[in-house]
């Protein structure tokens, strides 16, 4: 590893060691544990991560201070969103919002924000992501955010897209980029959001703003080529560019990070469809990104990839399944039980998939009887252990290492963009300090 970002981790690792910090006697700092921890979950170190914070909100412990147990909350609430656990981010953000509130510290709650907004856009509940993204801007605004400007600034992006279309957030996206900051804290710690870069610069007609995102990610990759995560995200950008379906399918099993997993097949999909030898992998390609989308909780996403399934396969939309209880599951029975599993009211699924809570309770009824099982609990102890057992033969999928292997071979690095001025709220959003490269 090498860069600033592999020393950061480093520095950050000595000092929540035992004996490290200012403690050499005892225990490491929390405080210095959690960084360590939020930075290795930027690279989607997504298991030490979980181990550096293993026991702190169990019985027995001293209680923290009500900032310091904050952070603690909202470091584990990005660890889950990353991992795809959005009921499990949501709970665990409001809670460190409260407390965040409560201590008057004004510079955690846009990491709160930040997930509260993404979750909200990925579970289609666009009332509470654009709540969010209005606190996020009104936080950039006042200058409160000094860690995670480019984040906060793409969740913003990414609800207001969602209610009005790409359009209405191009001088956002422009912003980003024109704003070294911005680029290198969002390109580094979310793997999904350069490729979201490129299509909303394909999308836009605005070729400067995807070719700028590749050269970027290039940049960051050559320089960073020890993480997994970066890598992955650079071949996708790269992929996505060139319209490289094999290119797109690398990355899909280099990511960590299970929505842009799902992300990277789904443009793989895309890009094969085009080709009509190539419609049937097309189609399970795109079986596999609504997979994933839903084992992410991204509701909204499996509803626009289960459309687009039904427009390439005459047989529906239904992700691809193996021969067990669940391949006897419709396409909404399905649906229904990835949500009830998360843990949702039958009122909240059925916002989500647009039926009535009482569609969703016949829809249960005959889930418990296909998959024998009694009750809405057991059916939450069950169904991650069914999916698992349906992809155990399936090839592809990543290591949990989040350390890189050699990346493909690139073409030559073009220099990088350059830096010019941006959008107000991508310059009100500028950190003191940032995620170093």
């Amino acid at each position: 590893m090498d860069g600033q970002l592999a020393r950061s981790i480093e520095l950050a690792a000595a000092a929540s060691r035992p004996g490290g910090g200012k403690n050499p006697a005892g225990e490491a700092p929390l405080e210095a544990r959690i960084w360590h921890a939020t930075l290795l979950t930027r690279v989607r170190g997504l298991r030490p991560a979980e181990r550096l914070l293993a026991g702190e909100q169990s019985l027995g412990r001293e209680p923290h201070r009500t900032e310091t147990h904050a952070a603690l909350l909202l470091c584990e609430a990005e660890i889950h969103l990353a991992g795809g656990k959005l009921t499990e981010a949501t709970a665990a953000a409001e809670a460190g919002l409260r407390l965040a509130h409560q201590a008057g510290n004004r510079g955690l709650p846009p990491r709160g924000h930040v997930v509260m907004a993404l979750g909200a856009v990925r579970s289609q509940d666009l009332t509470n992501g654009l709540q969010y993204a209005n606190r996020l801007r009104d936080a950039g605004l006042l200058g409160q955010e000094n860690l995670i400007p480019g984040q906060c600034v793409w969740a913003a992006a990414q609800a207001l897209e969602a209610r009005d279309g790409m359009e209405s957030v191009a001088h956002l996206l422009k912003g980003i980029l024109h704003d070294e900051v911005l680029t290198r804290d969002l390109l580094l710690s979310q793997p999904a959001a350069a490729p979201w870069l490129v299509r909303a610069g394909q999308r836009l007609a605005d070729p400067e703003l995807a070719e700028a995102t590749v050269r970027t990610m290039r940049r960051l990759a050559l320089v960073n080529h020890g993480f997994r995560s970066v890598q992955a995200a650079a071949e996708h950008a790269d992929g996505l560019h060139a319209s490289d379906a094999d290119v797109l399918e690398v990355a899909s099993e280099r990511h960590l990070d299970p929505w842009a997993r799902a992300s990277a097949l789904e443009d793989a999909s895309r890009v094969r469809s085009a080709r009509a030898p190539e419609r049937d992998r097309a189609v399970d390609l795109l079986r596999r990104a609504a997979v994933a989308y839903l084992g992410a909780g991204a509701s909204r996403d499996f509803a626009r990839v289960q459309s687009r399934l039904r427009e390439l396969d005459d047989h529906g939309g239904r992700p691809a399944r193996g021969r067990t209880r669940v391949s006897r599951l419709t396409d909404t029975e399905f649906a229904v039980a990835e949500l009830v599993s998360q843990g949702l009211t039958n009122g909240r699924v059925g916002s989500r998939l647009y039926i009535s809570p009482h569609t969703v309770a016949f829809h249960l009824k005959k889930i418990f009887r296909k998959l024998d099982v009694t009750s809405r609990v057991e059916l939450a102890h069950s169904w991650n252990r069914i999916l698992v057992e349906e992809r155990a033969d399936r090839p592809g999928e990543p290591d949990p290492d989040f350390l890189g292997r050699p990346a493909t071979a690139r073409r030559p690095e073009e220099p990088p963009a350059g830096v010019g001025s941006s959008a107000q709220v991508a310059v009100a959003c500028r950190p003191t300090t940032a995620l170093p490269t």
